[in-house]
């Protein structure tokens, strides 16, 4: 089948995934000292793009030639019609990985990326993926790649195969997929609270099992009951992506680079004398029981010398992307919660609140004294992690990128009129997805209408809902009576005009 044992029968989720942003991706391999070419005409591939969000966005709001690629035909279409609706530079197919490795149209591509599709297809799949990256990834570009891994996943795998063998051996086709996953978990449930053994001996597992019967079904169908589903030990992708000519670069997860917060000071010491980095990173995979990975591969790498390295990162901007009032300043890292300082954090976060996008050297100008260079780049990981703060892109690329993000933010507030599948819409100052609830997005399709205050926009919001006989659900209950549904909603309104919609101007979303 053209399935080949990957689940179809329910739409995946539309999430966006930060990770796949061109912009990111070259930050975090230059905070590792990585010098990449400068392409003004990039070119990326996404395999395995899913609904395509996350593609559309980058494509709208990063310059460049985008590429990609999903088997499931319904879910290109939906990127497709996505598409449409921004005008932006993007090929997509509905071929699987063989078919687009025989194309004889594939240009050489700076950025190949895969999010979530490497531990869930078949090890011939996964051969074809690196035949691809070798014959299509140029020199000096930078393959991303997302997958499960060992050891965090070591003790889980036993739930996960208990869940897919009562799916195929005991699930009834007419329950569908999501009752078969329901009967599964709670099969599951049964198995542990009678006394297996196994989950005696790993109470973790059964955490996990509680917290996996809260998540949505969707997403639990394409995470645990496909056919393929293997975590793989960092080394083994390593050996595998050597056949490419790639050599492992660093993390895309910026809190990862923050060792402070993840690893003891005797940890930090043990890896930084281990100088095999495929050795360094499986033994750092042990200390933080790693269970995803989020790795950027290259193909050939020149180092930066410390100066050129730190004339670029001042080169770097950024710019807030929530009110300052919200910032906890605290930080979660493997060794748990930590606080942060909040003499450095405030001035930095204040000072992007009034003068918007900024350079570090801005930073390191306007808040000297406050905090040098070095305090600065730490500080942007951690908000950067945090969600707090987002890169920006220069001037003029912003000013190209307005019409393609307008017309695909239209879009996505118009399908919001029916549907909350997606919740982020395209920042042509961040050149990637802004979170914004489905109620945010009707807020602006409102103002676009020329309705301001709080009471019209909620009034507005209320006429979709009331016309679809939909109640807004408020602490997993559905609010009854219209008046009360109204007052909610002016609620909503009031904070979205307060906290969320001047933000919303500064990053290129709202009028």
């Amino acid at each position: 089948m053209w399935t080949q044992g990957y689940v179809t029968e329910i739409d995946y989720t539309h999430g966006y995934y930060r990770e796949l942003s061109p912009g990111l991706l070259r930050f975090t391999c230059l905070v590792r000292g990585l010098s990449l070419p400068d392409h003004k005409d990039m070119k990326y591939l996404e395999l395995g793009f899913g609904q395509g969000l996350s593609l559309n966005i980058h494509a709208a709001a990063c310059p460049g030639e985008y590429w990609g690629t999903d088997f499931n035909p319904t879910q290109v279409a939906n990127a497709r019609e996505l598409l449409d609706g921004s005008g932006a530079c993007a090929h997509l197919f509905d071929h699987s990985f063989a078919e687009l490795a025989a194309r004889t149209d594939l240009p050489q591509f700076d950025v190949i990326a895969l999010h979530g599709i490497w531990s869930w297809v078949s090890p011939e799949n996964q051969q074809v993926i690196v035949d691809i990256v070798r014959r299509h990834l140029a020199v000096g570009g930078l393959l991303y790649l997302s997958y499960n891994t060992l050891p965090g996943w070591a003790s889980a795998m036993p739930f996960r195969h208990l869940m897919q063998l009562h799916a195929d051996l005991a699930g009834a086709d007419a329950q569908g997929l999501i009752g078969k996953i329901d009967a599964a978990l709670e099969f599951s449930r049964q198995v542990a609270d009678s006394g297996a053994l196994f989950f005696r001996a790993n109470p973790g597992v059964s955490e996990r099992m509680k917290k996996v019967a809260e998540q949505n079904r969707h997403y639990l169908a394409h995470e645990y009951f496909n056919a393929d589903w293997q975590p793989m030990y960092f080394s083994e992708v390593a050996t595998r992506l050597e056949e490419a000519k790639l050599t492992y670069a660093t993390t895309a997860h910026l809190l990862d680079h923050i060792d402070s917060i993840n690893l003891t000071g005797e940890v930090a010491r043990q890896l930084n004398d281990i100088s095999h980095a495929v050795l360094r990173e499986t033994v750092r995979d042990y200390h933080v029981n790693q269970q995803f990975r989020r790795d950027i591969f290259t193909r050939g790498q020149r180092w930066l010398t410390t100066s050129e390295q730190m004339s670029r990162l001042r080169e770097v901007r950024v710019v807030l992307l929530v009110d300052v009032a919200d910032v906890p300043f605290t930080v979660k890292g493997t060794l748990g919660e930590a606080q942060l300082q909040e003499p450095i954090y405030r001035p930095i976060l204040e000072w992007l609140a009034i003068h918007g996008p900024s350079s570090l050297a801005q930073l390191e100008t306007g808040l000297e004294g406050t905090a040098n260079l070095a305090a600065l780049i730490q500080a942007t990981l951690i908000l950067m992690g945090n969600g707090h703060v987002g890169l920006a892109q220069e001037d003029t690329v912003i000013e190209r990128a307005r019409p393609t993000c307008d017309r695909l933010n239209q879009t996505l507030c118009e399908r919001a009129r029916y549907s909350a599948d997606v919740a982020y819409l395209a920042s042509p100052v961040t050149g990637g997805g802004i979170a914004l609830s489905r109620f945010g997005q009707l807020f602006l399709l409102a103002r676009r209408q020329g309705l301001y205050t709080p009471e019209q926009l909620a009034g507005f919001v209320w006429s979709i809902l009331s016309g679809q006989n939909q109640r807004i659900v408020k602490d997993g209950k559905p609010i009854e009576s219209p008046q009360d549904n109204l007052a909610e909603l002016l609620t909503q309104a009031r904070e979205f005009q307060d906290k969320r919609y001047g933000l919303l101007r500064t990053l290129g979303i709202a009028p």
